[in-house]
């Protein structure tokens, strides 16, 4: 195990991240580990190109933070942590739950790194989820707007888009599966959780090297309304027009522009190859 005087620690943090909330938690871990006498350097505007001489990287913000890392530093075999400073702080809570300052700490400090798959998309890598349809929606219409600490701002854009949004017709081919025609939502997920606590794939782990696939059918309004509290809650795999299956290559494709989000970050495509990247990278946990 690394010493205290061992450790070089990069901390990474996105100033715009939780509204301030993420530079006032950089603040902290660095006093933190100014305490303990540990080695660190805090990047607030600049990022460096890589980590060459880091023993350890710490990850200040949320969800759209870790997929902003990812997608630049996808090779990365350093341990990781990821401390929960943004709006959306879903990858976090699979990770480390309700972990307070403290304990996190002593996790980030002390605790062995282990393995987490990540996924791809096309081009672009994601490690929590896919979301097509519905939930794209939603993504985009929370784009490039001041954010809820939460799920707050995510509920609110869902219910006004419960009234509004119309499912496309889609082509989805696995090994496990092919599935045509109108659906709500598509969602590839390899965390378990979207939007600060709605619970869309409860069963999926990070670390089994699958990527868990939820798909809705096309609801009427009053299904809308009806079923939100139960997906909301992890209540909905048993239901009757959710399939649910486990997969590591999957290939949606439409005539329609597809709204989706990865990782809550918002684009549009009318072809998704998507894959599971099995033990692509270290988290302390």
């Amino acid at each position: 195990m690394q010493t205290t005087n061992e450790k070089n620690i990069a901390i990474v943090c996105n100033m715009l991240a939780g509204a301030g909330r993420a530079v006032l938690m950089a603040d902290k871990i660095t006093t933190e580990l100014k305490k303990r006498n540990i080695v660190h350097t805090l990047f607030k505007e600049n990022w460096p190109g890589h980590f060459t001489g880091y023993t350890n990287i710490f990850i200040v913000g949320g969800d759209g933070t870790l997929n902003y890392f990812i997608n630049h530093y996808h090779d990365i075999l350093l341990p990781l942590v990821i401390f929960n400073a943004g709006t959306g702080n879903d990858f976090h809570w699979l990770l480390y739950g309700n972990m307070t300052f403290d304990e996190l700490m002593l996790a980030a400090l002390s605790k062995y790194p282990k393995p987490i798959d990540a996924g791809k998309c096309n081009e672009q890598y994601f490690i929590n989820g896919v979301g097509i349809g519905f939930e794209g929606d939603v993504a985009k219409a929370l784009t490039g707007k001041k954010k809820r600490p939460g799920k707050t701002s995510f509920l609110i854009s869902i219910l006004k888009k419960i009234f509004s949004y119309r499912s496309i017709n889609y082509s989805i081919r696995s090994s496990e599966r092919n599935i045509t025609g109108k659906k709500l939502l598509v969602d590839i997920y390899n965390g378990s959780q979207v939007g600060g606590g709605f619970h869309v794939a409860p069963e999926a782990k990070a670390t089994d090297g699958l990527l868990d696939v939820i798909i809705a059918g096309n609801l009427s309004l009053l299904q809308r309304l009806k079923y939100l509290p139960v997906i909301e809650k992890g209540k909905h795999l048993h239901l009757p027009f959710i399939d649910h299956f486990r997969t590591t290559h999957i290939l949606i494709e439409s005539e329609d522009p597809m709204q989706y989000h990865l990782d809550g970050e918002y684009f549009e495509a009318q072809k998704l190859a998507i894959e599971i990247l099995p033990a692509a990278l270290n988290f302390r946990f």
